[in-house]
């Protein structure tokens, strides 16, 4: 059980802070601030660059606390926010599979981060060597 809450948060939390960092800092090939914030723009998010800047920093703060198990609820429920935001904007009106610009990937990203608050980070994680039992519904 504790490996593969480790392995979830990990993988979900890498996925996810790498997406942010793109968004954020124009890594990996992103488009940086200014340009996801022309992205959101031409979707008629506005200010864009204030909503580009919540993304982009929700995605990777919350991406980073799911790898290190810190404030778990906080970084799945910023995980979660974001995923549900980009069904409902983005990929609702394309139907279900990802291959047509579907929701299908981000449903899977927003059910794992809403099942870590659930479960809660598990034994390898910061939240549990600080003490904090933080998971469930409340």
């Amino acid at each position: 059980m504790e490996s593969g809450l480790l392995l979830l948060r990990v993988v979900l939390g890498g996925i996810m802070a790498v997406h942010g960092a793109q968004k954020l800092f124009g890594g990996f090939g992103g488009l940086g601030l200014a340009g996801t914030g022309g992205w959101l723009e031409s979707m008629s998010l506005r200010p864009a660059r204030l909503h580009a800047a919540v993304v982009a920093l929700a995605e990777f703060g919350g991406g980073a606390l799911l790898v290190l198990g810190l404030i778990t609820p906080l970084g799945a429920a910023a995980v979660a926010g974001v995923m549900f935001v980009a069904i409902a904007t983005v990929h609702w009106s394309n139907g279900f599979f990802n291959a047509g610009g579907g929701y299908e990937f981000n449903l899977l990203i927003l059910a794992s981060a809403i099942a870590l608050v659930f479960t809660g980070p598990g034994k390898i994680s910061i939240d549990l060597l600080a003490g904090w039992t933080l998971a469930g519904p409340a």
